[in-house]
C-alpha cells in the first residue's frame, strides 16, 4: 500500500532559512539568487502521483547540524532511510549494549517532518560485529543460539520503533550474482532458512510494518530470478514479505534499461511492491572488477585515470548525467503502478559514498544536488520530464 501523496511544496535552498521551508504550497515560485536558479516544485511534489521520493540521511543530517542541508531535505523529500544508524554495529555494538542515541534522532526527524521512515537494516553479512556469531569463548554459535540472538535483536529494535518506522529492510544482500544464496555466517550457522526466520521475527515485533528484501544488481537476470525464487518461497510458506528493494547504484552505462525493465516486470508479477532504495549514478570510469555492484568490501588503489574530475564536472558530463537520469526515470514511470518509493542514496554530492568507492579519494557527482546543495542540470531535466 502506497503512503499518501503530497501536495505541492515550494523549494528553499541554501540562501533561505529553515523557516522558509514551511511556505504555503499555493505561493508562487521564488527566485533564488545563487546561480539564478528558480525552482517551482519539489521532487516529492512533482512525482507525487507516481511514487514517494526520498533520500538516505546520515547522523549529522538527522541532528540538523547544517541549516541549508536540513532545508533541502525537508523541501525535497517525503521519505528517509538511515545510512548507518540502524545497522547492527551502530545500534548493538556489544552483547549487552544497545545505543539508540543516533537512531532515535533519525526516527524523530522523520516524525517531525511527516516522512515515511524506513529502517535499514536488520540482518546483513556486513557491518555486523563478529561477536554476534560467537560464544563467550570466541567459538561459533550453535544454530539455536544464533537464532535466539537474531530474534532478540530484531524484537528489541523493531518493537522500539513500532508505529514509527513504517517499513524495514529485513534482510540485505543475501544473494550472489548468480542468484544463489551468499554463504554468509548467518547461512553457515543457521541454514538457508535464516531469511525466513528474520522476516517472521520482524513481523512478530511489528505486524503493521512493511517488510522488504533489499539487494544490489537486481537488474541482472540471474540475480533477479534468484530474488524472485526467494520471495516466492517465503510467500509459499506464508511468511510476510511486502516488497523488494532494488539498490540503484548505477553508472552512465549500467544497467541496460531493458534489464531494469524486465526486473521490475518480474517483481510486479509476484504481487509485491518494488522500491528503488539507494539511487545514485556515477559519472566516473570504473575498474573492470568494480564496474557493477555495490560490494563495500572493495577497496582499490586510487588511480588518476579513474578520478578525472577532481575540480569540477565538465558540461559534457553534466549533460550525460541528465540524459541518464531521464532514461532511468522513464523506466520508473512505466512501472509506477508497482513502484512505491524512489530513494536517493545521499542528499548531495559531498556526502555521497561514491566519492570513496571502490577507491578512496575519488570525486564523484552522482546525485541531483551539488556540494553546495544547488540543483544540478539533471535535477531540472527530471523536473521537466512529463509524469504520467
Amino acid at each position: 500500500m502506497k503512503p499518501c501523496l503530497m501536495a505541492l511544496t515550494l523549494v528553499a535552498i541554501s540562501s533561505m532559512s529553515q523557516a522558509a521551508t514551511a511556505m504555503s504550497s499555493k505561493e508562487t515560485a521564488m527566485s533564488l539568487k545563487n546561480e539564478a536558479v528558480s525552482l517551482t516544485k519539489s521532487l516529492k511534489a512533482y512525482f507525487s502521483t507516481q511514487f514517494l521520493v526520498g533520500s538516505a540521511i546520515n547522523a549529522q543530517q538527522a541532528k540538523r547540524t547544517e541549516q541549508d542541508t536540513d532545508a533541502l531535505i525537508i523541501a525535497q523529500f517525503k521519505t528517509i532511510t538511515p545510512e548507518n544508524e540502524l545497522k547492527w554495529e551502530r545500534i548493538h555494538p556489544k552483547p549487552d549494549t544497545y545505543d539508540f542515541s543516533l537512531s532515535d534522532e533519525y526516527v524523530d526527524y522523520g516524525l517531525a517532518n511527516n516522512m515515511f521512515t524506513v529502517g535499514h537494516t536488520l540482518v546483513w553479512h556486513s557491518q555486523t560485529p563478529e561477536w554476534v556469531f560467537e560464544d563467550a569463548q570466541g567459538k561459533p554459535l550453535t544454530r539455536a543460539a544464533l537464532l535466539a540472538r537474531m530474534e532478540e535483536h530484531i524484537q528489541t529494535v523493531v518493537s522500539r520503533y513500532k508505529g514509527k518506522i513504517k517499513g524495514w529492510d529485513v534482510v540485505n544482500e543475501a544473494l550472489n550474482e548468480d542468484g544463489s544464496l551468499r554463504d554468509s555466517k548467518w547461512r553457515q550457522i543457521i541454514g538457508d532458512d535464516f531469511i525466513e526466520k528474520a522476516f517472521t521475527y520482524a513481523h512478530a515485533a511489528d505486524p503493521d510494518a512493511e517488510l522488504y528484501y533489499n539487494d544490489y544488481n537486481l537488474y541482472k537476470p540471474e540475480k533477479s530470478a534468484g530474488a524472485a525464487r526467494l520471495i516466492k518461497s517465503l510467500q509459499n510458506k506464508g511468511v510476510p514479505v511486502h516488497g523488494v528493494g532494488l539498490q540503484g547504484h548505477y553508472s552512465l552505462t549500467h544497467p541496460a534499461l531493458n534489464e531494469l525493465d524486465d526486473a521490475l516486470t518480474l517483481f510486479a508479477s509476484l504481487g509485491i511492491e518494488s522500491m528503488i532504495t539507494e539511487l545514485d549514478v556515477s559519472v566516473l570510469p570504473f575498474p573492470s572488477e568494480a564496474e557493477q555492484g555495490a560490494d563495500i568490501s572493495q577497496d582499490l588503489a586510487l588511480q588518476k585515470a579513474l578520478n578525472p574530475y577532481p575540480n569540477g564536472l565538465p558540461k559534457a558530463q553534466h549533460d550525460a548525467l541528465s540524459v541518464r537520469y531521464k532514461e532511468i526515470f522513464s523506466v520508473f514511470s512505466k512501472h509506477q503502478a508497482s513502484i512505491s518509493r524512489v530513494t536517493f542514496w545521499g542528499v548531495n554530492d559531498a556526502n555521497s559514498w561514491r566519492n570513496d568507492w571502490p577507491m578512496r579519494g575519488r570525486t564523484d557527482y552522482p546525485l541531483l544536488f551539488d556540494r553546495k546543495n544547488q540543483p544540478k542540470p539533471a535535477y531540472h531535466t527530471l523536473m521537466t520530464t512529463p509524469v504520467r
